[in-house]
């Protein structure tokens, strides 16, 4: 009597939603960490918060990450991953600025919750964050700039990045007069001739400062 036969054994299926440890890498880890900040801010990153994002224990965070502070230095990596400095190597000083700018700009207005961590934190925990300074300085060399005006330029220019980045979240009637509407003729004028162009006040400032801020340092060279 022949015998039946028989195939390989069915394999068994992983939880939907819950990663092996295995499948765990530290893009995954930054972007599940990522999402904790901007949904709870600073005090609501613990291990525990990213180890429930990825529906995994602790202790398997634990075999990837080691501490809260490294962390934050990959949020830190795969956020500047959005800021193009690429331009500074081929383009005007005055054209790679405003794209710098431009893209720092639009990835912290959707994180603005890491303003106030990534601002302060020392530039040595980003090898991506060295790397675009040294792509920014570049451009200022090639550009004739004296050595000790580029680090005040560049800092200059990330204060009214990471200011336009949180005024980017601010709402759309932050300056309605409220009870006070029609006691500000000059104000209330300024903000109806503003509305009327069609465009966010946030940004509109943004692109104006931006300009004013290049030709400024442009006309200045330090």
């Amino acid at each position: 009597m022949s015998q039946p036969t028989t195939g390989p054994a069915p394999a068994r299926r992983r939880r939907a939603g819950r990663p092996a440890s295995g499948v765990l890498d530290r893009r995954l880890i930054a972007r599940a960490a990522l999402d904790v900040v901007s949904a709870h801010g600073y005090a609501g990153l613990t291990m525990s918060a990213v180890a429930r994002a990825l529906d995994v224990a602790p202790s398997a965070l634990y075999n990837h990450v080691g501490s809260k502070q490294e962390l934050l230095q990959w949020i830190q990596e795969l956020v500047m991953d959005g800021v193009d400095h690429s331009l500074f190597a081929t383009r005007p000083l005055d054209e790679a600025l405003v794209r710098w700018a431009q893209t720092y700009r639009d990835v912290f207005a959707d994180h603005a919750p890491l303003i106030p961590l990534i601002a302060v934190m020392p530039v040595s925990s980003s090898r991506r964050l060295l790397e675009m300074y040294e792509s920014v300085t570049a451009g200022f060399v090639r550009a004739g700039w004296p050595r000790e005006a580029i680090v005040p330029a560049i800092v200059a220019l990330e204060s009214f990045v990471f200011g336009s980045a949180l005024d980017a979240t601010a709402p759309a009637d932050i300056f309605d007069p409220g009870e006070h509407a029609g006691t500000l003729p000059q104000f209330e004028d300024a903000v109806g001739a503003q509305r009327a162009t069609g465009k966010r006040s946030a940004d509109a400032a943004f692109a104006v400062g931006l300009r004013a801020m290049v030709a400024g340092l442009l006309a200045s060279r330090g």
